[in-house]
């Protein structure tokens, strides 16, 4: 069988919190492991997408709108939709990301909330950055 669920890929989030958000796969274990004896991967996506902007808005209020809020979670591998896009983002983080340790985590997260704002800020990938709209 071919893997198609590998680092830099989209995927789309079917269940729990963040249901119905983009995220892309940053490190992926097919087989799993002890404690996950399941395929799973670990994700980071956008929990929260930046607002519209217009011209008439104050520099204040646009950098407030455009705002990135993030997540990083291990997900199973049956609770992702994958699409056909790429973000060229997995070997940025390779070895950089620990959600074991809380400090760990929240320093994870800053990271990846600090390259999606520089790749939102820059225009790249500008789907993964929209609302999803069904």
């Amino acid at each position: 069988m071919v893997k198609f669920l590998k680092t830099g890929r989209v995927v789309l989030v079917l269940q729990g919190k963040y249901a119905g958000k983009k995220a892309v796969i940053l490190q992926n274990s097919d087989t799993g492991n002890k404690e996950k004896p399941y395929g799973h991967c670990v994700i980071a996506g956008v929990a929260m997408y930046p607002k519209p902007v217009t011209k008439k808005m104050s520099i204040k209020k646009i950098q407030r709108r455009s705002k990135l809020h993030v997540f990083i979670k291990t997900a199973n591998h049956k609770h992702l939709m994958p699409t056909r896009y790429n973000i060229a983002i997995g070997s940025e983080f390779k070895g950089k990301i620990s959600l074991k340790d809380p400090a760990k985590k929240k320093a994870s997260v800053a990271n990846v909330r600090k390259t999606f704002q520089e790749r939102y800020y820059a225009g790249k990938n500008r789907w993964f950055f929209t609302k999803l709209r069904f």
